[in-house]
């Protein structure tokens, strides 16, 4: 796996255009204003490019066609519920924010409730999106250290300074800007990938017969309407967690509040916002199916035995490299006989009951190959990932694409992450400035003053995304990583929210100590329940609303006796 020169070039010329255009149109922020909400002047369509890339990090896109590889289409019912938060959004709660004329989303709650519930809100999203920060820079390190053979930390720290330094210098006018460039070379990426895999497929194999062997193999199954709270992808999960995951981060969750509170108007606001809503669902199930393809793809062409190279190196080097040959030996003769069964059947000359039999059981063969491959990884390094979703579409890029498109997709990752990090940096930064430093440290201090602070936050926080990506071991699954993190502290938060903008006479002091208790309840189930994680969003939401209500009602019980 050797990037060529003409890929250094592709990718640096991308990525360093991007960067200095951003860094080049907005490098004087007089104003805190300017720095932090960009002087409110970006239409609907650098709203929306904004939004989409905030929520579609690197993860998004080294991840989810590994995701779609293993499982098929199913994880697209994550999104669900999303259009539908979107909506609730747009119409509801931009215009309270907008009206409101704040910084943050969580000045509001101060209106309406006090200090310490504004503040520990802001303290919940610190925590949450600081180590989502780091997890998103930490994603694209692992493609490029394997793709360039550089050490992981060097990765982690180029990709972090580098986006750290045009966040500081632009403010949000910068990462705006920028993410709308990100973007088009996202699009651009994935679009050519799709297109290469399949005009890369046998000349007898249309994209129906695609869709068919996939479906031969269970990766077309997207709907799944069994109501179990142990399982992470079902209709209901995706519709009810799902929707109120969305509702938290879109309504509630400064690195995207910040965005369309940039807007020029309240018009641009909704109007970006919706072009999510209608977009996000079929984008996502393009990515999947892309994972998808690249199985199809696999079944002409024979997949490695791990994805993730590295290791699979080190293994092919130690004492059980005899183990791994004999593996290899089988796997080899699993797939030349897969490969002619499906050749014929696309021919027409099996049946496909016959056929779909005959795959599953092949299919049951190579599973158990793989199994016994990470079990000898583990014995070999026991402190070896032996999951190795994350690695299957960076695999498949470097080994088939042609010269030029490698280079054009690890600029791809390298703006995914650059974009979403600097979305996350710059509200981290904005969140502790205008909620902790200015409310209630420093709160009558020049307009220059609270720009260079909240450069300064810029950069410590920057710094905190790269020692957390340094630390950061590899989860089950990148993408499902990052909701899980959000999903644990979202529906606190966004059952303040709702609190907040009812018009229930709820106290605020019973809020707050909903705030904690419905958190360490949440905290708790989760490391003792097999729930699935979608679903902490709606309890965490009931038990909020639930606490404060139940709270205030003692409270006022109490002081009727006294």
């Amino acid at each position: 796996m050797i990037v060529s020169n003409l890929d250094y070039i592709v990718f640096f010329i991308t990525i360093f255009s991007i960067v200095f255009y951003g860094i080049w149109l907005n490098k004087k922020q007089k104003t805190i204003d300017s720095y932090l909400r960009g002087d409110r002047k970006s239409s609907w369509w650098v709203v929306f490019l904004s939004v989409a890339a905030t929520q579609a990090s690197a993860i998004t896109f080294l991840s989810t066609p590994g995701q779609g590889y293993s499982d098929g289409l199913g994880f697209v019912q994550f999104y669900f519920g999303m259009p539908f938060a979107v909506v609730v959004v747009a119409y509801f709660i931009a215009p309270k924010f907008i009206g409101a004329n704040i910084y943050t989303a969580y000045e509001y709650l101060e209106k309406r409730f006090d200090l310490k519930t504004r503040q520990i809100t802001a303290f919940y999203f610190l925590i949450q999106r600081g180590m989502a920060a780091g997890l998103t820079i930490y994603a694209p390190a692992i493609v490029f250290s394997i793709a360039l053979d550089i050490s992981l930390d060097w990765i982690i720290f180029f990709l972090g300074g580098f986006v750290t330094l045009y966040t500081l210098i632009g403010g949000t006018k910068a990462v705006s800007q920028t993410q709308s460039f990100q973007m088009l070379v996202i699009f651009i990426g994935m679009i050519f990938t799709f297109v290469f895999v399949l005009f890369s497929l046998p000349q007898q194999v249309s994209l129906f017969d695609v869709v068919d062997i996939a479906s031969i193999s269970s990766k077309t199954e997207m709907l799944n309407f069994n109501f179990d709270l142990n399982s992470r992808y079902t209709v209901w999960s995706g519709l009810l967690g799902g929707f109120f995951l969305s509702l938290s981060y879109f309504g509630t969750d400064q690195s995207q509040v910040q965005r369309y509170l940039s807007a020029k108007s309240l018009k641009d606001s909704r109007y970006g916002l919706m072009a999510n809503a209608i977009l996000k669902i079929p984008m996502q199930l393009f990515i999947l199916f892309l994972g998808v393809l690249i199985f199809v793809f696999f079944q002409f062409n024979k997949p490695p035995l791990f994805f993730n190279s590295v290791e699979l190196g080190r293994l092919s080097e130690s004492s059980l490299k005899k183990q791994v040959s004999i593996l290899e030996h089988d796997a080899d003769k699993i797939h030349r006989e897969r490969k002619t069964m499906l050749l014929s059947y696309v021919q027409g000359d099996k049946d496909e009951v016959a056929v779909r039999g005959a795959i599953e059981s092949l299919n049951g063969e190579e599973r158990s190959i793989r199994d016994e491959v990470r079990s000898l990884i583990k014995e070999n390094n026991p402190a070896a990932e032996t999951n190795d979703k994350d690695f299957i579409f960076i695999s498949f890029i470097l080994k088939y694409l042609p010269a030029g498109l490698i280079g054009l997709l690890l600029a791809a990752f390298a703006s995914a992450s650059m974009s979403s990090t600097a979305s996350e940096i710059n509200s981290l930064a904005s969140t502790t400035i205008v909620d902790f430093y200015k409310r209630s440290f420093r709160s009558n201090k020049t307009e220059g003053h609270y720009v260079i602070a909240a450069k300064i936050m810029t950069l410590l926080w920057g710094i905190w995304a790269m020692i957390f990506a340094s630390f950061a071991s590899l989860f089950e699954n990148l993408i499902q990583a990052v909701n899980i993190i959000g999903s644990l502290f979202y529906g606190a938060i966004l059952g303040v929210f709702l609190l907040a903008f009812s018009k229930w006479k709820i106290n605020a002091s019973a809020v707050f100590v909903a705030m904690l208790l419905s958190e360490i309840i949440v905290i708790s189930l989760y490391f003792t329940q097999p729930i699935g994680f979608l679903w902490f969003n709606l309890i965490g939401t009931i038990l909020v609303v639930v606490l404060s209500l139940v709270l205030t009602l003692v409270s006022k019980f109490v002081l009727k006796l006294s």
